[in-house]
């Protein structure tokens, strides 16, 4: 090879080089726009995790509302063994009975994290309790219930049906 040659092939060989490192620089993000881009990838993942936990509230809220629409059809059920089960017979086999269908019934109620508002004794809560009488009586505190006609639930914080109740003075 000649001297020219290879002059000629040092020259292309150092302009591949040089074009090599512009494309490199081309490639390269400037700053400014690199930080734009993090703070949107950003933004999106923070909305994107707000979305999953206002859906995953939005499922729960759903399936709680459901439960206690069904449940509410239920207690009726519930009420009508209560009383049975109350009632006195000389079957004590068919008390027995009634009894264990009660219990059943409130077991799935439990596990379904259903439970009874507690009323006998408790402080009236308007919140918790429909007042249907008042009784004066001075052994008894001030608003202090005397007699549950029908028992109150709920689930969790929500209320699916009030206990009625007669409150005393």
């Amino acid at each position: 090879m000649s001297e020219k040659e290879k002059d000629r092939n040092e020259e292309i060989e150092k302009n591949q080089k040089e074009a090599k490192k512009e494309k490199k620089h081309d490639d390269m993000v400037p700053k400014q726009d690199y930080d734009e881009l993090d703070d949107r990838y950003k933004r999106i993942l923070a909305e994107f995790e707000n979305y999953k936990k206002r859906s995953n509230k939005e499922r729960e809220s759903l399936y709680n509302s459901i439960l206690s629409d069904v449940v509410e059809v239920i207690l009726p059920v519930v009420d009508n063994l209560e009383n049975a089960a109350k009632v006195e017979t000389t079957d004590e086999n068919y008390k027995q009975g009634v009894e264990l269908v009660l219990k059943q019934f409130k077991d799935v109620l439990a596990a379904k994290g259903v439970e009874e508002i507690q009323a006998l004794g408790e402080t009236f809560d308007p919140e918790l309790h429909e007042a249907v009488s008042s009784v004066q009586d001075d052994t008894k505190g001030e608003k202090e219930i005397v007699q549950e006609y029908r028992k109150g639930y709920k689930i969790g914080s929500k209320i699916i049906r009030h206990s009625m109740v007669v409150v005393a003075n």
